[in-house]
């Protein structure tokens, strides 16, 4: 309700701009919305006691590798001594903190939240490999005496998964997750949580189990213009998580074509191609960071997927997708769609016919985008 308001809000100061013919104040307030929107700061930490897996999450929900060069170090003893920071590779906006595990010398647990600065994080992470304790629960409670959100990870299921289809004779994968995930609410709520939510999670099968339930459960839970955030910054782990960040992208699509419309308004031939060519090139460079197509992300989707950089290329089909966008590179494919160049000879042309040139170019304009 927040966004559609916000958006409601723009769109009204939109108009009226424009129906005062006024470009610049339409532009300035567009630019300023997507600006705003673009830039808005996410602030995830991820905590529990050490050797919980807290590094293979933060690297997993980055969708990067554990060996990638920007990954959080990983091992069997505490790697994590400081807090620190993990910007999203693409959203750097987005940056998931890497805390300490709570209840060490250095992070005794009454101590723990001031330490770490709870102050400048949204919500709170709290991973457990077997089972929540008391430091995880009194962690929990101060988060909520601060009226910040949290939520308990159960992680490294698939090892119990492996240890129990290996050891029972009638095994069944539903009915041990069940009884993992009701052992853990349990043993919560024994210790005076009330009504916990608890997310069974692999940092190596993030499609299997509860990780796109716990995307879905944060997601839902933040601030619209956090929850966009938060939303495009996630892997691309299902379909419907494709479908919604088009969703997303298709939101903004009547501003970038506003912008473009706007640009079509300078009265001199050649700038609105300029401006569009411009406009386009970063739109679509967007499109590449959220569906995780531009050539970084692809290399490590090879690295996570075991598929090899080679074979997720030739799969892609545009000819501007994985490369550097160029206004040549640009200009080259439009003129290959013939309806589009049409609509930009006409945008041309229509500048100069008197009084109605602009306002028809401004329409092309619109449409050419």
């Amino acid at each position: 309700m927040e966004n559609q308001s916000g958006r409601q809000q723009i769109d009204t100061k939109i108009k009226e701009a424009l129906e005062k013919n006024d470009q610049h104040l339409a532009r300035a307030k567009i630019q300023e919305y997507l600006d705003k929107e673009q830039n808005v700061p996410l602030n995830i930490a991820v905590t529990g006691e050490t050797g919980s897996g807290k590094s293979s999450f933060v690297n997993a929900i980055r969708g990067i590798d554990n060996k990638d060069e920007k990954a959080a170090p990983t091992g069997f003893v505490e790697t994590t001594m400081e807090v620190t920071p993990y910007p999203h590779p693409n959203y750097p906006k987005v940056i998931f903190w890497d805390l300490p595990g709570i209840g060490s010398t250095k992070y005794p647990a009454a101590k723990y939240l001031k330490k770490v600065g709870f102050e400048k994080f949204d919500f709170f992470i709290i991973i457990s490999y077997d089972r929540f304790r008391e430091n995880d629960v009194k962690l929990a409670k101060e988060i909520q005496k601060m009226e910040k959100k949290f939520y308990f990870v159960r992680s490294k299921i698939d090892h119990n998964i492996s240890d129990e289809k290996r050891s029972q004779r009638d095994f069944n994968e539903e009915r041990t997750l069940t009884q993992i995930r009701n052992n853990c609410i349990q043993g919560l709520q024994d210790q005076g949580l009330q009504s916990p939510q608890v997310f069974l999670v692999s940092s190596f099968h993030l499609t299997l189990y509860d990780f796109p339930l716990l995307v879905e459960t944060l997601k839902e839970e933040l601030p619209e213009l956090q929850k966009e955030a938060f939303l495009l910054a996630m892997p691309n782990i299902s379909l419907d998580m494709i479908k919604e960040k088009k969703k997303a992208f298709q939101a903004k699509v009547k501003y970038w074509a506003t912008l473009s419309a706007i640009g079509a308004a300078v009265p001199v031939p050649g700038v609105s191609v300029a401006v569009d060519t411009a406009l386009l090139g970063g739109v679509i460079k967007q499109y590449g960071f959220g569906f995780g197509l531009d050539i970084p992300s692809l290399k490590r989707m090879a690295k996570y997927s075991g598929v090899s950089y080679e074979e997720l290329s030739k799969v892609l089909k545009s000819p501007l997708a994985t490369v550097n966008q160029t206004p040549e590179l640009l200009l080259k494919w439009l003129s290959q769609l013939g309806s589009l160049v049409a609509l930009m000879a006409a945008e041309e042309g229509s500048r100069f016919i008197p009084i109605i040139g602009i306002p028809a170019a401004m329409g092309l304009s619109f449409t050419s985008l």
